[in-house]
């Protein structure tokens, strides 16, 4: 490891109160969990978009960001778009 890296390593650690090696674990495993995380995301992401081509059923943007805009006034009662095919 670089020492200016080490040297901040060894702050940060300090301030946390942690001993350098379980703040390098600490961040690791940090980062494992994110990287898993983005891993998920892109799945579910990818199965969506799959779905979507083989049923060819799409909500238009401007139905769904009309409801989007409900919900973030508050409208809990706002009615959800549904998907339809041929769009």
């Amino acid at each position: 490891m670089p020492a200016d890296l080490k040297a901040r390593v060894a702050a940060a650690a300090a301030h946390a109160d942690i001993t350098p090696h379980n703040f390098i674990l600490s961040a690791i495993a940090e980062r494992m969990a994110r990287e898993e995380r983005y891993g998920d995301f892109n799945a579910a992401a990818e199965q969506r978009y799959a779905s979507m081509i083989a049923s060819g059923q799409t909500i238009p943007w401007t139905e769904m960001r009309n409801y989007l805009e409900q919900r973030l006034a508050g409208k809990a009662d706002a009615a959800k778009p549904t998907a339809k095919t041929g769009q």
